[in-house]
């Protein structure tokens, strides 16, 4: 019998048809919808005369343009109305669950389905958004699609897809306790670029990712588009069951299940078509300079000369130019006017948890603004269960309500023009967090740390990993 690795196993059980072009059909067991990217497609749906197909396997969620202000509604946010109302219509017309603003379910939907174990092992998963990739931490193939595949998907619980490639990357050696999942993430990135896994579907694998809480395995997955992946997965294994025992929308977990489950392990001595390893015992906490992950360095670093190649030079030159940076220039101790700790990538409770353990008596300093964003409204519930929320307030930073909030800069929470920001989201391209804003990409550890100070800084100067 063939040896098969995740990927393939996952594969073969959701293949429909091969189709012409060298395309497949596949079914897809859950799609996620939000109010950024659902609209059009259920327009399109509507015009075709076409009716959610399966709508106990589609859940919605609002999330993008949502406000994190207290007390917010559908009117809060400039722009949005239409599209959360237009959430909210589609999905009670359907049938589809859904977690609106006020549901206590709500929250980033790469952060609410997984909570409520709507994602579990083998599946295929899919969203209009490319970070659903977030999603493949829990052994499953998760990946982001577009307006008109959301249309198909809802009208068939199909997609057409080109098979991806399969790729391999191992972690070797034990990190440093200050170095989190987000360091290493930005690492891999800045290491193998962000093209490295354009036409493959990603397994995470090595000693360090067996040891890794399930929360971070979210926050290693999540940057995988970052790099090209089309998805990014981790084994299913006993601290995937752990987490997904009790979860309301999880069934419960017989002998039969688990060893199913547990059987989407890639097999002992399967292939891939690439391989990549990737050190981790010297690594440092990191921070990005540039406008694409890619561009990281570690916190103590400098900004790495230009390249010799005349168009690559031209592109760092750009980067460096938008970022109000120069060549061999230190980051570390450059002041900082924002500090955003929250969204799909590092929103979570052991997140949040990680901020708020090198604040002691310190507060943020007076020209900084801070604001932490739970990924979800459970989150919130239990950060406050713990005190965090105090802790954060009494240092200076805005406790706010979950959602996407200042990843994306199109719900109220931005980044002026010119002002500099360190960010525990994914993405530092230009604009991202708003016009002309400069996004440096973070752990929630060197963002906190950064608050503090008011300046970038490292966060084992503040005591992290002690």
């Amino acid at each position: 019998m063939k040896r098969r690795n995740l990927f393939e196993k996952i594969w073969d059980e959701h293949l429909v048809a091969e189709l012409d072009g060298g395309q497949s059909l596949v079914h897809i067991d859950r799609h996620l919808i939000h109010d950024l990217t659902s609209p059009q497609a259920f327009a399109g749906l509507e015009e075709a005369g076409r009716k959610v197909r399966n709508p106990e396997l589609t859940f919605a969620v609002s999330d993008h343009m949502v406000s994190t202000r207290p007390g917010r509604s559908t009117e809060s946010v400039p722009g949005g109305r239409e599209m959360l109302l237009a959430l909210r219509s589609n999905a009670r017309n359907s049938g589809i669950t859904h977690f609106d603003i006020e549901d206590r379910r709500q929250g980033i939907v790469h952060v609410a389905a997984p909570e409520q174990g709507i994602i579990l092992p083998g599946m295929i998963a899919v969203c209009g958004d490319s970070h659903t990739c977030t999603l493949g931490a829990l052994g499953c193939w998760a990946f982001g699609i577009g307006t008109s595949e959301v249309e198909h998907v809802l009208a068939t619980q199909t997609l057409v897809v080109t098979r991806p490639k399969s790729m391999l990357i191992e972690f070797h050696g034990a990190p440093a306790a200050e170095v989190t999942a987000k360091d290493v993430a930005l690492h891999l990135i800045a290491r193998l670029g962000v093209k490295v896994a354009s036409g493959f579907a990603v397994e995470y694998g090595g000693d360090y990712v067996k040891g890794l809480p399930v929360e971070a395995r979210h926050t290693l997955c999540n940057m995988g588009v970052e790099m090209g992946a089309h998805g990014a997965m981790v084994a299913p294994d006993r601290i995937t069951l752990d987490y997904l025992a009790g979860r309301p929308f999880a069934p419960r977990i017989t002998a039969e299940l688990e060893s199913c489950w547990l059987n989407y392990a890639s097999d002992e001595g399967a292939s891939y078509d690439r391989i990549h390893s990737v050190e981790l015992a010297e690594l440092e906490p990191q921070i990005s300079w540039g406008t694409n992950p890619s561009q990281t360095i570690a916190v103590n670093g400098v900004v790495p000369p230009l390249p010799d190649d005349p168009r690559e030079a031209a592109a760092m030159h750009q980067s460096l130019s938008y970022m109000g940076l120069r060549a061999g220039e230190r980051l570390e101790g450059m002041p900082v006017d924002n500090v955003f700790i929250g969204s799909c990538t590092n929103g979570r409770l052991s997140d949040l948890s990680a901020a708020a353990s090198i604040i002691g008596s310190k507060r943020v300093a007076p020209h900084v603004r801070a604001i932490v964003v739970p990924g979800s409204s459970q989150v919130r519930r239990q950060a406050e269960e713990l005190g965090l929320d105090r802790i954060f307030m009494d240092a200076g930073c805005e406790w706010l309500e979950s959602g996407c909030s200042m990843c994306v800069g199109m719900n109220g929470d931005y980044v002026g023009p010119g002002k500099r920001s360190v960010s525990t989201s994914n993405r530092n391209f230009e604009g991202r967090q708003g016009s002309k804003a400069r996004t440096h990409l973070a752990s929630p550890l060197t963002a906190m740390a950064s608050a503090l100070a008011g300046e970038i800084a490292d966060p084992r100067q503040f005591g992290a990993g002690k």
